[in-house]
């Protein structure tokens, strides 16, 4: 990574972690995926319960992997066998040790915003499990409210839908349209202001992009 960027990503991460420490959370900085993981192994004990959302962040670091192939008992949604199964899953979250999620976006002071079809995750995020933690991307952060919003419908949204076999229309040209569309996955529209209980919710922060 270009030194300035790495000068830029550390500033940026301190400011943060300030923020967020003043709402409750638990925060710090990893330089790049490999500091993550080894945080993340630090964070988790063995034999702990997990599971996650539909996080791209989370998979593209090769956490799931790596705590599949741990000593954990992992709840992974990836696997189910009917929808039922996976709604199976999603109930189980509220009941796991621990709920691994990335964000939408998250503001200069340390406001998170996610945005959900089923409400599953958010829900999650809410109210459930006893520790939750965000892997978050600097690419993530924004300005204020009003951009983290605009950063969660109209970039990470038309984007997510992507994936899906769903009838949108963000899916026809990438671009938000506020819809009621049947198919929208932007139902649910989550902020976060402080973590609750103190110290719940933990950010990690990333020195490289991560997700969409």
């Amino acid at each position: 990574m270009d030194k300035a960027m790495e000068i830029r990503n550390e500033k940026l991460a301190e400011k943060l972690i300030s923020a967020l420490k003043r709402r409750h959370y638990d925060a710090c900085f990893c330089k790049d995926t490999a500091s993550l993981l080894d945080r993340v192994k630090e964070l988790i004990p063995e034999g702990s319960s997990i599971t996650w959302g539909g996080s791209m962040s989370i998979r593209s670091t090769g956490m799931t992997k790596m705590l599949k192939d741990g000593n954990y008992k992992v709840y992974d949604r990836d696997t189910a066998t009917s929808p039922k199964d996976k709604i199976r899953i999603y109930r189980k979250a509220f009941e796991c040790d621990y709920y691994l999620s990335s964000v939408n976006a998250m503001t200069e002071d340390g406001v998170i915003v996610n945005i959900d079809r089923n409400g599953n995750r958010v829900a999650a995020l809410a109210w459930g499990p006893p520790h939750v933690i965000f892997v978050v991307g600097l690419n993530k952060v924004c300005r204020d409210l009003d951009s983290a919003i605009k950063r969660a419908r109209c970039v990470a949204a038309p984007i997510n839908m992507a994936r899906f076999d769903l009838q949108a229309p963000c899916q026809k040209d990438g671009v938000c349209h506020d819809c009621l569309s049947k198919d929208s996955i932007c139902n649910y529209i989550s902020i976060q202001r402080q973590s609750h209980p103190v110290g719940r919710h933990i950010v990690l922060l990333v020195g490289e992009p991560l997700g969409y």
